[in-house]
């Protein structure tokens, strides 16, 4: 067995999500879809496999380096190759198990994970889905999308990998989801936040317009003397937290104003106009 930091590239003080950062970046350059019928791929792919089998089990993890740092300290050899001859009969008198208590007679390898992509709406990801996917053995898995699923966040399927060898443990597999772009929505943690185009009569007398929610349409209330980015909040109409608490819809009003080339429109706004003047411009402009 080869050092497990140095197949994972990363040092002995490597934190787990270091760790799993590292093993997830080597897996996605070497997995075996990528490099069909190539012998070392799959070699390296399956040493990076075990290299994180053994570091990400806490147990297993202090056990090597246990062995390990008995290895270093062990005295030269006279050729003055003494750690690595050390480390040869280190790992040539020891086989690792598949769990932390001890070894076995044959070297059980983790099977490799299947990485898939899959893509969700905004809605979907808000407010939680089951999906299907197919992965390459042609199998279908259904996937459990939690609430609130974030644009590039992993699922892990734990154990629907490939099979493990030798008594080692089953693969994952590893699910990138992609959150579709809503043509309306957009979220801030719980709240979802709109604009909403407005007509002039809407903003200046008020009324009611259909607006949508995730949760479904309803019907909001414009109040009178409303203007560009006046904004309105419909409560409850957000996304529900972990502990129960629910966000709230808010809508920023966009006035809107008709057709500029009609004349009656013109003529309206000459006469309007003439008789009286407002600022549109804070007192920062000049002139």
């Amino acid at each position: 067995m080869l050092d497990p930091y140095t197949t994972l590239q990363i040092g002995r003080q490597a934190s787990l999500e270091e760790i799993k950062h590292a093993y997830r970046r080597l897996a996605k350059q070497l997995h075996p879809d990528l490099h069909p019928n190539n012998p070392a791929s799959a070699r390296r792919f399956n040493e990076i496999n075990a290299a994180y089998d053994m570091l990400s089990d806490e147990a297993k993890r202090r056990h090597y380096d246990r062995e390990l740092a008995a290895a270093e300290q062990r005295p030269a050899q006279p050729a003055d190759d003494g750690f690595e001859a050390g480390l040869d009969a280190f790992f040539s008198s020891r086989k690792w198990g598949a769990r932390g208590d001890g070894f076995t007679g044959g070297p059980p390898q983790r099977g490799a994970d299947i990485f898939q992509s899959l893509t969700i709406s905004f809605v979907e990801a808000a407010l939680g889905a089951r999906k299907r996917v197919f992965i390459r053995d042609s199998r279908s898995l259904d996937i459990a999308i939690p609430p609130l699923t974030e644009d590039g966040q992993t699922l892990r399927l734990k154990g629907q990998g490939d099979q493990g060898r030798n008594g080692g443990l089953q693969g994952d597999v590893l699910v990138d989801v992609t959150v579709e772009p809503h043509p309306l929505f957009t979220r801030r943690d719980l709240d979802i936040l709109m604009t909403l185009p407005v007509t002039i009569p809407e903003a200046v007398l008020g009324g009611t317009a259909t607006v949508p929610t995730v949760h479904g349409p309803v019907q909001l209330r414009i109040p009178k003397g409303s203007n560009t980015d006046t904004r309105l909040r419909l409560k409850g109409k957000g996304l529900l937290g972990p502990e129960g608490i629910s966000g709230d819809q808010y809508i920023t009003l966009k006035v809107v104003l008709p057709d500029p080339t009609d004349p009656e429109f013109l003529r309206l706004v000459e006469t309007w106009s003439k008789r009286y003047s407002y600022r549109a411009r804070s007192a920062q402009f000049p002139g």
